[in-house]
């Protein structure tokens, strides 16, 4: 495994997700109570047995490279590494990265060990569990150029995604970025496990070095999947592998939300108590969470929360969350706080969740202080509205980070 690096794309500026990507980009985004999106691909190429591993970031990129240089410490005799590279304007270049293309062409002259073969190219927003080593060794046996991973979908998800055409062989012979018309894709059919479905790109990569270099060289295109993918099927043997497991892009806010809720359910579609397969993240050495006289169902909780008296329901209640006696949660993603607060705020409420509240179908971002008696619930069923502090998305309360909600306020 000596001979792979792994480079992991740190997002763009991540609109769709606004606004949890108002202060961070869309990798450092929490997920599960416990990690952060880029803690995924980091432990997937980790667990496959590659070590050596570049997170290229550019937008909002503080909390991530804070949450990277604090997390991940190889071993110094292993030789790996977890490294952060920054968008940098150079004599040659003053631009930032203009897309996932140009974020690694910009960034090839980093990537000069010679003992290095293959490059898997990775996103940093995406939720799986996937053993990389099994591709690379399909990647050597088929003698590719260029293996694209790609994920059997339904009809009606076909314009989210770039949509590849196979032949017998498993060669990709079309591809398309995000086709608005399913007529343009339907000799792309596919028959997965007797049922038909499109092959959606991953946007998971693996090629060999020296024919990344020559591509992005030759072509100066700035995106994988709309350009450089496309210009390349005709000059390069490009295979698929077909991962037929649980996959999801978190390009939205309503599959942020979706997907993080149904980890909370007795049998999740992403297994994050597999010991074989270990998801890693920080460690912050955080007490136990405290539990006292509360009914808890379907719920996630994170190092050192403390919950008094509460009601909870599929939800997730993320590191040291302080909740309130009387309150009751249901279908809510608490994302918890960077500190515990030792001194009281002045004319403020505490940080945390205060007493007697109801929340239902929210995201609660971090450092947000919630008074008495308050009500963050929809009732009116408002699709899409904004305000200083909160915001509402798909039907999703999406309280912002560091907001301050006065008692008996309703949302």
């Amino acid at each position: 495994m000596k001979n792979v690096l792994c480079i992991i794309l740190g997002g763009g500026r991540g609109r769709r997700l606004y606004p949890l990507t108002k202060y961070r980009c869309k990798p450092a985004i929490p997920l599960a109570g416990k990690y952060r999106l880029i803690d995924i691909p980091i432990s997937n190429c980790i667990n496959s047995g590659f070590n050596k591993i570049y997170v290229l970031t550019q937008f909002n990129s503080e909390s991530l490279n804070k949450h990277i240089n604090r997390s991940y410490k190889m071993d110094v005799f292993s030789k790996g590494f977890v490294e952060i590279i920054a968008a940098e304007q150079t004599m040659d270049n003053t631009d930032w990265f203009q897309g996932t293309a140009d974020a690694v062409r910009r960034c090839l002259k980093h990537f000069n060990d010679p003992a290095i073969e293959y490059i898997f190219v990775l996103g940093g927003d995406h939720l799986y569990s996937m053993d990389l080593s099994v591709v690379l060794k399909e990647h050597v046996q088929k003698k590719s150029d260029v293996t694209i991973l790609c994920n059997p979908i339904k009809d009606d998800d076909f314009s989210e995604f770039g949509i590849m055409g196979i032949d017998e062989k498993g060669r990709i012979n079309q591809f398309i970025e995000k086709p608005k018309d399913v007529s343009r894709i339907s000799s792309f059919y596919v028959l997965i496990d007797k049922k038909k479905c499109f092959l959606a790109s991953m946007g998971i990569y693996l090629f060999n070095k020296q024919i990344l270099e020559k591509i992005l060289l030759e072509n100066k295109k700035t995106d994988f999947g709309r350009e450089i993918i496309p210009d390349s099927l005709s000059k390069y043997m490009i295979n698929s592998f077909i991962y037929k497991g649980y996959w999801r892009d978190i390009g939205t806010l309503k599959t942020f939300y979706d997907e993080n809720i149904s980890l909370t359910q007795p049998n999740p579609p992403l297994d994050i108590f597999n010991e074989q397969w270990p998801f890693f993240s920080r460690s912050r050495f955080l007490p136990p969470a405290r539990i006292d006289k509360s009914i808890l169902e379907n719920t996630l909780i994170g190092d050192g929360a403390i919950l008094s008296g509460v009601k909870i329901k599929n939800s997730i209640i993320g590191l040291r969350s302080v909740i309130k006696s009387g309150t009751e949660i249901e279908n809510s993603i608490i994302m918890g706080c960077d500190f515990y607060e030792n001194q009281m705020a002045e004319k403020l409420p505490t940080i945390g969740i205060g007493k007697n509240c109801v929340i239902k179908k929210a995201i609660i971002d971090k450092n947000v202080r919630i008074g008495d008696n308050v009500k963050i619930i929809n009732k009116d069923g408002i699709k899409d509205y904004e305000e200083k502090s909160y915001c509402i998305k798909d039907g999703i309360v999406i309280i912002m980070k560091n907001a301050v909600i006065a008692s008996n306020t309703q949302i």
